[in-house]
């Protein structure tokens, strides 16, 4: 399945490192033009230098949790590549703790990331979408917002949301050849997961089917086939790439 997307131009969110840098690497490889966005421009700059820079691929510094922000944001990409046809909800944060612990401030810098942060982008993007009457919107969500997990309260509600978020966007948007869905990643190999014990790590890969982490390239791939024309008549799904671990 060869899939080109010659013509096209993504916004890639959380772009600059991760998962969201291998969704960059990998819709640029497939031919569109990629916008990086990070709350740090000097790394999304890096990144987008990184697949090649000059009119095909550029950085912006951005924190999708403020609203003026994403809206300056977005306007700016639209000049710069006269359209967005992909975008990718992929910025996300962690504050870890039990219930107990987690303060006002990082219940709301996680929602505020994750699902206000999808929310905005997707409210901004949409416009030109719905008068072009084509567009993907690709939400990174996660197994945890499908199944909980201790001690990630705040990040698993975030999860959940964007699920119920895609869901309805789907709806709303539909009718314009808009067509948004979620990539729920399980554990992938990344830096966070890289800091974590050996024992630890084997009794991840001890639960997963598959016998191994995902790596960015297995996000990336799912992402890849959403934002295709292979994908035209799926809309409000959720692909779970988890390695078996929740099925």
């Amino acid at each position: 399945m060869n899939i080109d997307l010659s013509g096209r131009v993504a916004l890639v969110t959380g772009g600059s490192r991760g998962i969201g840098q291998a969704i960059a690497t990998t819709l640029y490889g497939a031919g569109a033009r990629v916008a990086i966005c990070a709350r740090d421009g000097a790394r999304a700059q890096d990144a987008a230098r990184a697949l090649g820079g000059g009119d095909s691929a550029r950085g912006y510094a951005c924190d999708v949790g403020v609203a003026q922000q994403v809206e300056d944001t977005v306007a700016s990409i639209e000049r710069d590549f006269e359209k967005i046809d992909v975008l990718v909800n992929n910025a996300g944060i962690t504050r870890d703790n039990l219930m107990f612990r987690i303060g006002e401030e990082d219940w709301e810098a996680v929602l505020d990331t994750n699902l206000k942060g999808t929310f905005l982008m997707s409210k901004h993007v949409a416009r030109g979408m719905i008068k072009r009457r084509w567009g993907r919107i690709i939400n990174i969500t996660s197994v945890v917002g499908l199944t909980g997990n201790k001690g990630q309260a705040n990040y698993s509600a975030s999860k959940a949301g964007m699920i119920g978020l895609t869901k309805a966007v789907a709806k709303e948007l539909a009718s314009r050849n808009v067509l948004v869905n979620a990539v729920a990643p399980g554990y992938v190999d990344t830096e966070l997961t890289r800091s974590i014990s050996d024992q630890a790590k084997q009794a991840l890969q001890a639960a997963i089917p598959l016998g191994r982490l995902g790596s960015g390239a297995d996000i990336a791939g799912a992402v890849l086939f959403l934002a295709s024309d292979f994908a035209s008549y799926i809309t409000g799904q959720v692909l779970v790439v988890d390695g078996g671990m929740v099925m």
